[in-house]
């Protein structure tokens, strides 16, 4: 866990990076962020260690073969992207697992500024979509973020598989219906792919059903032209409560996603009106 706090390699006013390329397909790791402002890190009871646990830790892996890519750097403790602006900073336990996050909450001034980051990655995001949508007339956000499954502690039960799959789906927001061709697709090559011991158990709307704010945004702003497909990966890549990694898990889930762009690709081209605007 040292190391990847340590070695993150980004100055600490680095918001998010965009990579676009020419594919149809982006992906996002909006919660794989660990950095906070010296100041709010300063108010803070939860430690280094606490945050870690809630956050989305080597996510970005997972999309380094996308070419359109957006990964944000900030922790969620910071300002969490994937909530609705008014919900967007953690002031209570309730809104945080129930963790006692503050010593000395932000006051208004820092509130305000927090929550500038959250609209300007909207506008951002609504920019960068935009601008593929101009080019394919339709696309796919895969929203990637990962999941605690052992939260009884270090040495406790983990949650029940029935209860968790490795790879959760949701699809709350979207019209299911109309993108079935490229959910269904999506989901079919993901359990065909290989995984260190295991054959990868994915299924929908499990243990989350994709309520983010990220998703709403691009199924209300872009109907029937964005699918943003939420994918929860439970960390069976990653010790949770150290936060070790597991390498060979990280790069089999890197390679089911890349194995997943041309079926992606594909299912978008077959649907009508799928060749472009």
């Amino acid at each position: 866990m040292t190391d990847l706090i340590e070695n993150d390699g980004r100055r600490e006013g680095a918001l998010w990076s965009v990579a676009r390329g020419q594919s149809p397909i982006i992906g996002t790791a909006i919660h794989d962020g660990h950095l906070l402002r010296s100041d709010l890190a300063a108010r803070m009871k939860l430690d280094a260690a606490g945050r870690l646990r809630e956050e989305d830790p080597f996510t970005a892996a997972f999309i380094e073969d996308i070419g359109n890519r957006i990964v944000v750097h900030r922790s969620r403790f910071e300002v969490d992207l994937n909530r609705q602006r008014e919900g967007a900073v953690y002031l209570r336990p309730e809104q945080a697992w129930g963790l006692d996050i503050w010593a000395e909450p932000p006051g208004q001034e820092a509130l305000e500024t927090l929550l500038a980051q959250h609209d300007g990655y909207y506008a951002m995001l609504k920019a960068v979509l935009l601008d593929m949508e101009r080019a394919h007339g339709r696309f796919v956000l895969l929203d990637m973020h990962s999941y605690n499954h052992r939260r009884a502690g270090p040495d406790g039960p983990p949650t029940a598989q029935a209860e968790a799959p490795d790879i959760n789906i949701g699809t709350f927001s979207m019209d299911r219906a109309f993108w079935a061709p490229v959910v269904d697709a999506f989901m079919a090559c993901l359990r065909e792919q290989p995984f260190p011991g295991r054959q990868l158990d994915v299924r929908e709307n499990v243990a989350f059903a994709g309520k983010g704010e990220q998703t709403r945004f691009v199924h209300q702003h872009f109907p029937g032209r964005g699918c943003a497909i939420a994918v929860e990966f439970k960390k069976i890549f990653m010790d949770e409560w150290t936060g070790a990694p597991d390498r060979e898990a990280i790069d089999a889930f890197r390679a089911a996603i890349r194995a997943s762009l041309p079926v992606l690709e594909g299912a978008l081209r077959a649907m009508p009106g799928g060749d472009g605007p």
